[in-house]
């Protein structure tokens, strides 16, 4: 009778299996966390803000703001098939994040070493001619950057504990770890280096047709019909979250702040603390979040 689950126990557990569906491709958590023998630990930043649901705000963020760059436009555009099978990157992208933040060492390496060669393929030109290469330092740097600083932004707005200054300079430094380890030269190690690498790329930033093409598949990708309605939250509490350089190159309209706060913050909020609730995590994860909201 012991094993036998209450009725709420068995709804949980069927969200969970449907959630991790539909971002992991896979119903049962997979792998485990490594601790001490990764490349991050129980004290990291990277544990406490990566097994945050606000992470699924970021990425989309950091995606919108991904698309401004016609090199990394171009390769996205002509070695991915988002369009055709939107899961299997969203599912690749999962288990990379997954292998680098909680695997062991070894795990991470591979990781990464299978994302330099799939990369080492992804050359062209962009429709202006200009030549581009995915392993390129200067288009990883951006890449690297955005989704940092969109994983930091959601954290910082949704995040399950509130974090100091200090606490999001580490989370940089520390994901300079995997930034470098695909081929950046040197990372951004504080909030104030990565909001100046991202001010750097400003004149190279620009909405192509290949751009266009991406932001109406963001806008309205093929989800089932329940995901629909969450993700509409995600993509409004997103488009909050762009920078006003990022809105402005983007073509959207400005923020209103009152009125974005009202629409958007109290949806995303409910939704992101119903997943941390939902979903299980490790011993380790929840002392950590415990550590930083006493």
């Amino acid at each position: 009778m012991s094993d036998q689950l209450t009725p709420v126990q068995g709804i949980r557990r069927e969200i969970q299996r449907t959630v991790r569906q539909y971002i992991t491709g896979q119903r049962e958590m997979a792998g485990g966390f490594a601790g001490e023998d990764g490349w991050f630990g129980p004290d990291s930043m990277v544990w406490l803000i990566q097994t945050d649901w606000s992470a699924i705000i970021g990425g989309v963020e950091s995606l919108f703001v991904q698309t401004l760059h016609p090199p990394t436009m171009a390769g996205v555009a002509d070695h991915s098939a988002y369009d055709a099978d939107p899961f299997g990157r969203l599912h690749r992208t999962a288990a990379f994040i997954g292998a680098t933040t909680f695997g062991s060492a070894d795990e991470a390496q591979q990781a990464v070493d299978m994302v330099r060669a799939i990369h080492d393929r992804v050359e062209g030109t962009t429709p202006d001619g200009t030549p581009y290469r995915a392993n390129d330092p200067h288009n990883l740097l951006w890449v690297h950057s955005t989704e940092v600083d969109g994983f930091l932004r959601a954290y910082r707005r949704y995040g399950s504990v509130r974090i100091s200054d200090a606490d999001a300079d580490q989370y940089v430094a520390e994901m300079a770890r995997v930034g470098e380890a695909l081929g950046v030269e040197r990372a951004p190690r504080s909030v104030e280096e990565l909001d100046d690498t991202l001010r750097s790329y400003l004149p190279e930033l620009t909405v192509g047709s290949q751009a266009r093409t991406a932001l109406r598949f963001l806008v309205y990708p093929p989800h089932t019909w329940q995901a629909r309605g969450p993700y509409t939250i995600v993509l409004g509490a997103a488009l909050d979250l762009l920078p006003s350089w990022a809105r402005r190159k983007l073509w959207l309209p400005p923020r209103i702040a009152p009125v974005s706060s009202a629409t958007v913050k109290p949806a995303a909020k409910a939704m992101i603390g119903a997943l941390n609730w939902v979903m299980d995590v490790p011993p380790q994860v929840a002392d950590l979040r415990a550590r930083h909201s006493a």
